[in-house]
């Protein structure tokens, strides 16, 4: 029986450290890591959210509106040219544009097959950002979706 107890209490000692261990810890700091970033350490959880959130919001908001011209521009531009080819002011040859198109589709596969390392070390970067600063990005990416939608 002795040699029993003797374990329980270990046991029970062990538990009751990582109890304590946890206590001590963030709850980001036991998700990402000790590194949790510059934004962590200085700023409030309230005000990491806040700033997230007000400038994902603006960044939401500006994408909404320049995705609105830019959509406008491109269909009104197709309209246009559609006009003028059925009107005769322009003649399009339509089995070139689609053989050019064809074209640039075989290029553009042969050049994502091979991703530069540039690309991976930005992937990384950005990977290793949002890690460190995941109160901020999840304020962000709440307040671009609000700025979306507004």
């Amino acid at each position: 029986m002795a040699t029993r107890d003797k374990v329980e209490e270990e046991i029970y000692d062990k538990v009751v450290d990582l109890t304590e261990y946890a206590k001590r810890q963030r709850w980001w700091n036991r998700l990402f890591g000790k590194n949790s970033g510059p934004l962590a350490e200085k700023y409030s959880v309230a005000t990491q959210i806040a700033i997230g959130g007000v400038s994902g919001w603006c960044a939401g908001y500006l994408f909404q509106k320049v995705g609105k011209v830019a959509a406008t521009a491109v269909g009104g531009g197709l309209l246009l040219l559609q006009i003028a080819n059925n009107t005769g002011y322009i003649q399009v040859d339509w089995k070139r544009v689609e053989k050019d198109v064809n074209t640039a589709k075989k290029q553009l596969k042969k050049g994502t097959k091979h991703a530069g390392p540039e690309l991976n070390t930005f992937v990384d970067k950005s990977t290793e950002f949002v890690k460190k600063n995941i109160v901020v990005t999840s304020g962000f990416i709440g307040g671009f979706l609000l700025g979306m939608a507004s």
